[in-house]
C-alpha cells in the first residue's frame, strides 16, 4: 500500500515525477503495452505454420526461461531507480547508449505503429454502412479478375465451381484484397514511387495522434484512467467474436488446423527460433517501455508478482486470439470449399484482407466488422501510449529541472506532432512498403542486441550480487533462485540464440510479389544499425570524458555506478545508499525528517544534545 513497514504515515510517493493512481493502473497499462496487434495477427499464423499445438510447447518453455525473467528484470530495474530508460543507466554510465538505443527503437515503432492504427480507424469508419464496401465486385476500383464469394452475378453452378476456379487460375482476387490494394492504399508499383498522399488515411492518422495525445495529456495520471477501458474492452470483443466464430459451420475445421500438433516439427530449430522471437517481441522487451512504466511505481511495489501476471496474460491472449481468427477462417474455407491454408494469412494481410472478407459472409456483417476494427484500434493504442510515454519520460528525466517537469504536456505535444509529421510518408501510395520495411528492420536485430547488452551489464558489470541486494531492499526478499540462474546464464544464452537464428533465417524482405530493391534494404539495415550504434559511440565518449591516467582506470571509472544511482527518494536510501554525514551532524539529520515531534518533545525535557541522541537511540531500537 506504499507505507514503509514500521514507520507511521510515511508514504513512498514521488511528488515530483508522479505515480500510478493504484496498482491496477500499472498492471492494466503493462498488459495493454504487451498485448498488441502481434498477438492477433502474428501468433495464430506462427502457431498454424509451426506445427499447431506442438508449437505451444517451445512457446511456453521460452516464456518461462526467457520471457518472464527478462520482464521481471526490466520492471525491477525501472522501479528501483524510478527513472526512465536513460536515467536508469546511472548503474553503469558507460552503457547509457543502450538507453538511447531504446529511445531510437521506440521512435521507429511509434511512427509506423500509429499508421497501422490509422488504417484500422479508416476501416472502422467505413464499416458504418449497410453493406461493407469490400463485399461485392461491382465497384469502380474492381478488376475483371475479381471474384467475390457473395457476388449476385455468380450462378449457383459458378459458385460450386469456385473451387475449380481457385485451383486452376491464380488470377482470382477477392473484393477485400482489391479494396485494400486498389482503393485504401491505391498501391504504387515501387517503394521509390511515393505518388500522392492518401487524404483519408492522413485524416485518420491525425485522429489517432490526437487520441494518443489527449490520453497522455497528464502523463500516467490520465493514461492510467484510460487503460481501464482500452486494456479490458478488447477481451469483451474477442469473447463476442469467439462465441460468434465457434457457432459457424466449418469453425471446428479451422480450430483443428490451428491446434492439431505435428510433433515431428518440434525437432526443427526454426520452430524454437520462432517461439523465442515471438515471446521476445510480443512482451516488448528492450523497447524501454517496461522500464518507463515501472518507474512510476511505488518503491516497495511487488513487481515480481506483476511480471508473472502480465507475461502469462499476454501469452494467454495470443492463444485465445488464435481461436477467434481460425474459427472464422475455417468457416470461410468451408464456404469456399478450399483448404484452410489457402485463406490463412498474417500481418496486415490477415487484419485488412482475409478476416474482413470472412466477415462479409456473416449476417449483420457491418456490426462484426465495427467490433473487430474497434478491437484492433484499442490493442494498438495500448502499445502506442507506452511508446510515446517512453520518449517523453526519457526527455523530461534527462533534463530533470522544474521548468521542464511543469511543461511536460508541451513535451508530449511536441513528440506527438513530430510523430504525425514523420508518419505522413507512410500514408502515401508507397506507404505500406515503407511500413513493412520499418517493421522488419527497425525493430528486429537491434532489440536482441540491446537486450543482451542490458542483461550482461546488470549481471556482470554492475554485479549480480549488488543487483540481488537491491531487489531484496526493494521487495523485502531476494529474487528466487530460478530467476538468478536465468538472468546470469539461461536468458542471455537464449537471447544470443535468437540473434544467431535471426541472422541465419534472414531473407530479403518482399511484399506479395514485389521484391524490395537493394537501396531500400540498405535503408532498412541503416535503421537497424542506428539504434545499436548509439551504444559504442556513447561508450567511447564516456571513456574519453572519465577521469584516470590509463585506459584501464578510465574504463573502471566509466563503468562504476555513479553517486546518484539508487532509490530516487531520500527515505529509501538506506544501507549502502545511505547519505554519508559527519558524526556531529548525523544524528540531527537522520532524526529530523523522520520524527520531528518526538525530537522536539525530548529536546524540551533535556539538553539539545541528549534529546537528539535519545531520539536517535529510540529510533534505532524501534527499527
Amino acid at each position: 500500500n506504499g507505507a514503509v513497514p514500521g514507520e507511521r504515515g510515511k508514504q513512498d510517493k514521488s511528488v515530483k515525477r508522479g505515480n500510478w493512481g493504484n496498482q491496477i493502473e500499472f498492471v492494466l497499462t503493462s498488459v495493454g503495452y504487451a498485448v498488441g496487434l502481434g498477438n492477433v495477427w502474428r501468433f495464430p499464423y506462427l502457431c498454424y505454420r509451426n506445427g499447431g499445438g506442438a508449437f505451444m510447447f517451445p512457446y511456453f518453455i521460452m516464456l518461462v526461461f526467457c520471457g518472464i525473467p527478462l520482464f521481471f528484470m526490466e520492471l525491477s530495474f525501472g522501479q528501483f531507480a524510478s527513472q526512465g530508460c536513460l536515467g536508469v543507466w546511472r548503474v553503469s554510465p558507460m552503457f547509457k547508449g543502450v538507453g538511447y538505443g531504446m529511445m531510437v527503437v521506440s521512435t521507429y515503432i511509434g511512427i509506423y505503429y500509429n499508421v497501422v492504427i490509422c488504417i484500422a480507424f479508416y476501416y472502422f469508419f467505413v464499416s458504418m454502412t449497410r453493406v461493407l464496401p469490400w463485399t461485392y465486385c461491382s465497384n469502380p476500383w474492381n478488376t475483371p479478375d475479381c471474384a467475390g464469394v457473395l457476388d449476385g452475378n455468380l450462378s449457383s453452378r459458378a459458385a460450386l465451381n469456385l473451387t475449380h476456379l481457385l485451383n486452376t487460375t491464380q488470377k482470382r482476387t477477392s473484393p477485400s484484397e482489391e479494396y485494400w490494394r486498389r482503393y485504401v492504399l491505391d498501391l504504387s508499383d515501387d517503394i521509390g514511387n511515393l505518388g500522392e498522399v492518401r487524404l483519408p488515411l492522413l485524416g485518420c492518422l491525425g485522429v489517432s495522434w490526437v487520441v494518443v495525445f489527449l490520453c497522455l495529456i497528464k502523463g500516467v495520471k490520465s493514461s492510467g484512467k484510460v487503460v481501464y477501458f482500452t486494456a479490458t474492452f478488447p477481451y469483451v470483443v474477442l469473447t463476442i467474436l469467439f462465441v460468434r466464430g465457434i457457432t459457424l459451420e466449418g469453425a471446428l475445421t479451422g480450430i483443428m488446423y490451428y491446434l492439431t500438433p505435428q510433433w515431428d516439427k518440434i525437432l526443427n530449430a526454426k520452430v524454437w527460433g520462432d517461439a523465442a522471437s515471438q515471446i521476445f517481441y510480443s512482451l516488448g522487451c528492450a523497447w524501454g517501455g517496461l522500464i518507463t512504466m515501472a518507474s512510476y511505481n511505488k518503491f516497495h511495489n511487488n513487481c515480481y508478482r506483476d511480471s508473472i501476471i502480465i507475461s502469462i496474460t499476454n501469452c494467454a491472449t495470443s492463444v485465445y486470439a488464435g481461436f477467434v481468427i481460425f474459427s472464422i477462417l475455417g468457416f470461410m474455407a468451408n464456404h469456399l470449399g478450399v483448404d484452410v491454408s489457402k485463406v490463412a494469412d498474417h500481418g496486415p494481410g490477415l487484419a485488412f484482407v482475409a478476416y474482413p472478407e470472412a466477415l462479409t459472409l456473416l449476417p449483420i456483417s457491418p456490426l462484426w466488422s465495427i467490433l473487430f476494427f474497434f478491437m484492433l484500434i484499442l490493442l494498438g493504442l495500448g502499445t502506442q501510449f507506452c511508446l510515446l510515454e517512453t520518449l517523453v519520460t526519457a526527455i523530461v528525466d534527462e533534463v530533470g529541472n522544474e521548468w521542464i517537469i511543469r511543461r511536460k504536456t508541451f513535451v508530449t505535444l511536441g513528440v506527438a506532432v513530430a510523430g504525425f509529421l514523420l508518419g505522413v510518408p507512410l500514408t502515401t501510395q508507397a506507404g505500406i512498403y515503407w511500413l513493412l520495411l520499418m517493421d522488419n528492420y527497425a525493430a528486429s536485430f537491434s532489440l536482441v542486441i540491446i537486450s543482451c547488452i542490458m542483461c550482461v551489464t546488470i549481471m556482470y558489470i554492475y554485479g549480480h550480487r549488488n543487483y540481488f541486494k537491491d531487489i531484496e531492499m526493494m521487495l523485502g526478499f531476494p529474487p528466487p533462485l530460478f530467476f538468478q540462474i536465468c538472468w546470469r546464464f539461461i536468458s542471455p544464452a537464449i537471447i544470443f540464440f535468437i540473434l544467431v537464428f535471426t541472422v541465419i533465417q534472414y531473407r530479403p524482405i518482399s511484399y506479395n510479389d514485389y521484391v524490395y530493391p537493394t537501396w531500400a534494404i540498405s535503408i532498412g539495415f541503416l535503421m537497424a544499425l542506428s539504434s545499436v550504434i548509439c551504444i559504442p559511440i556513447y561508450a567511447i565518449y564516456k571513456v574519453c570524458r572519465s577521469e584516470g591516467d590509463t585506459l584501464l582506470e578510465r574504463l573502471k571509472n566509466a563503468t562504476k555506478a555513479s553517486k546518484d544511482w539508487g532509490p530516487a527518494l531520500a527515505e529509501h536510501r538506506s544501507g549502502r545508499y545511505a547519505p554519508v554525514f559527519s558524526p556531529s551532524t548525523e544524528s540531527n539529520l537522520e532524526v529530523q525528517p523522520l520524527q520531528p515531534e518526538k525530537a522536539r518533545s525530548e529536546a524540551v525535557d533535556a539538553s539539545p544534545v541528549q534529546g537528539s541522541n535519545g531520539s536517535a537511540h529510540s529510533q534505532d531500537s524501534r527499527l
